[in-house]
């Protein structure tokens, strides 16, 4: 049966282990106290992890990111960024950032839940907020920042056969990390990572 929006929204309310997830978590020489060993002062962050209530199933909103950015450039990725001092909260920014990124008025996003914390090696500690919001006419995509934006059911992410661990040389060593396949697009990373999250989560009896 297809998850409703009343049923994610019960299952997102349960408690959480609320512990702290990063690319450590396959990988322990990247764990947060290496991170502050090498100088690197955490800079939180957030992002929005959309779901999009169509009639025919739930689907989960992700972006490409611009060739250009100077991080994480042309990977998938949910809107998000940097939590400003204008931000009230993880919340705010999260919400901010979907409205810059893809056009999304913070009106039409209903937040339902959050995450597990997730630390990236490049030195983010992000908050992943989850809303839900009807299909919207149109998405309008900056384009300094995102070159494509698309959804993916939500049946799939549910799935967890649908994702595979790889592994390749990272500066000498072999890292492992998420993959969510979907058509064209190589989902992986930290954005991988947070979808397996969500799935954990929703797959939970309310």
């Amino acid at each position: 049966m297809p998850l409703t929006r009343e049923s994610a929204r019960s299952r997102l309310a349960l408690p959480l282990d609320r512990r702290e997830r990063g690319d450590g978590d396959l990988n322990p020489e990247f764990r947060r106290r290496e991170l502050l060993a090498l100088g690197k002062t955490l800079r939180p962050a957030a992002v929005l992890v959309p779901l999009v209530d169509r009639p025919d199933g739930m689907t989960v909103l992700l972006t490409q990111r611009a060739a250009n950015l100077a991080d994480h450039a042309g990977q998938v990725s949910f809107p998000g960024g940097r939590i400003d001092p204008s931000d009230a909260d993880a919340t705010s920014a999260a919400l901010r950032e979907a409205e810059e990124e893809v056009g999304l008025p913070r009106a039409s996003v209903e937040v339902i839940g959050r995450l597990d914390t997730y630390v990236i090696r490049t030195g983010y500690e992000v908050t992943p907020v989850v809303g839900v919001l009807d299909p919207p006419e149109r998405y309008v995509p900056d384009p300094k920042e995102v070159a494509q934006v698309f959804e993916v059911p939500l049946g799939y992410i549910l799935d967890p056969a649908n994702v595979e661990l790889r592994q390749r040389e990272f500066n000498g060593a072999m890292r492992q990390f998420y993959v969510w396949p979907y058509q064209d697009h190589y989902i992986w990373g930290a954005t991988a990572a947070m979808l397996v999250n969500l799935s954990e989560a929703l797959r939970r009896e309310a």
